[in-house]
């Protein structure tokens, strides 16, 4: 984004009402005329609820907002006043949605509560303490679902976190091993150190999913949401998901 300071005229809030002016069209030259004076791919134009200024999608992960002739562009959330609701952020909510059928699953440590019937993935590191406060508080008692964990170690904060994970999915058992390790600290021995395995391929997938930090939740209908949230939001969240 450090290409945007030569454009930028504003960062931080705009603020809609419900009289706002009917949008327009973007104009078809605009795209190519920003993609050109910013530098950085421009996946997308559309209109926004304020007359003569568009909605620009950067390189699948970021939005800005601009004028009809790209010679200004506004960085920020842009916020409904009479729902309290960011429009950017739900617009990044479904320009990040995963297609969870496409999803790796083999991949994945698989549990299966109850009768299994929800889903969700998790990209979780074994020494990321949020992802054992998620693992040992939030989903702790969550019940008839099948939990697919992808280990996605960090190494650039948890130098160890890759060996971790290997000795966990190499073991006999690595549902149990990785249950074990979470809760109780304690790392699969007697075992194989190494073996054939799918860490670095969750790691990629992790990341050009856009996902930067563990731990990142997927449900079932393809939203991505940070964090070790608390239990009673999963639940409400699942209980949303057909």
């Amino acid at each position: 984004m450090k290409h945007l300071t030569r454009t930028l005229i504003a960062a931080g809030m705009i603020a809609l009402t419900a009289c706002s002016a009917q949008a327009d069209a973007p104009p078809k030259d605009l795209k190519a005329n920003l993609a050109k004076k910013i530098g950085q791919p421009v996946d997308s134009v559309r209109e926004t609820p304020i007359k003569g200024l568009y909605e620009v999608v950067l390189n699948k992960r970021h939005i800005v907002y601009s004028d009809a002739k790209g010679e200004f562009v506004v960085v920020g959330d842009m916020v409904n006043v009479a729902t309290k609701k960011s429009l950017t952020e739900a617009r990044m909510a479904e320009l990040n949605k995963v297609d969870f059928a496409k999803l790796p699953l083999a991949d994945a440590i698989k549990e299966v509560r109850g009768n299994g019937s929800r889903k969700l993935v998790v990209f979780s590191d074994p020494d990321c303490p949020f992802c054992k406060r998620l693992e040992t508080q939030s989903l702790a008692g969550i019940e008839n679902i099948t939990i697919y964990t992808f280990l996605m170690p960090l190494a650039g904060l948890h130098p160890d976190a890759a060996r971790k994970s290997e000795l966990i999915w190499c073991s006999e058992n690595p549902q149990k091993a990785w249950s074990e390790f979470m809760h109780n600290g304690n790392l699969p021995t007697g075992g194989k150190t190494t073996c054939d395995n799918p860490i670095a391929r969750s790691v990629k997938l992790g990341e050009s999913l856009g996902i930067n930090g563990t731990p990142a939740l997927i449900f079932a209908d393809g939203q991505i949401v940070s964090g070790a949230i608390p239990k009673d939001e999963i639940e409400k969240i699942l209980a949303t998901q057909k």
